[in-house]
């Protein structure tokens, strides 16, 4: 079996685009230290990405000043 240590690189910067002439695929751009990595994904999967990166953020967004924080009850 082979041995593989892997760490994750520090992203960048990232960017998304529609290539003309395959309009049913998405390609995913992202620039770290190392160099950029392409990825191409179907609609479907450019989704379910963007849905996960939204829900992240919203879970690590601050609590805004002085208000409540949504989805803590309080006792």
């Amino acid at each position: 079996m082979t041995e593989r240590a892997a760490s994750a690189d520090f992203l960048t910067a990232f960017a998304t685009g529609w290539p003309e002439r395959e309009p049913h695929l998405m390609v995913l751009s992202l620039t770290t230290q190392k160099g950029v990595q392409d990825f191409a994904m179907t609609r479907e999967q450019a989704l379910l990405i963007a849905k996960t990166i939204n829900r992240t953020a919203a879970q690590v967004a601050p609590a805004p000043a002085g208000g409540p924080v949504p989805g803590v009850k309080r006792t």
